[in-house]
């Protein structure tokens, strides 16, 4: 429980705008061809729920969401 947060990856398709991107301030974004992995902690899983509704709200297609391990 002591855990300032978990990192997660989710990879939505297509190439993310500028404006589109803003709306996910605390991820970092990478450009992988055709889609965009949006990656960073979140402190807890309503965080998690919280991105997936704005990209739901957004209209884009979510392909993946991966928790991953602290290195």
């Amino acid at each position: 429980m002591g855990r300032s947060g978990v990192n997660y990856q989710v990879r939505v398709r297509g190439q993310l705008s500028e404006m589109m991107l803003g709306a996910f301030p605390d991820l970092r974004a990478q450009v992988l061809g055709s889609e965009t992995v949006l990656a960073g902690d979140l402190p807890d899983q309503a965080a998690l729920f919280g991105v997936l509704d704005r990209i739901e709200g957004l209209g884009l297609e979510l392909l993946e969401v991966l928790r991953t391990e602290d290195h």
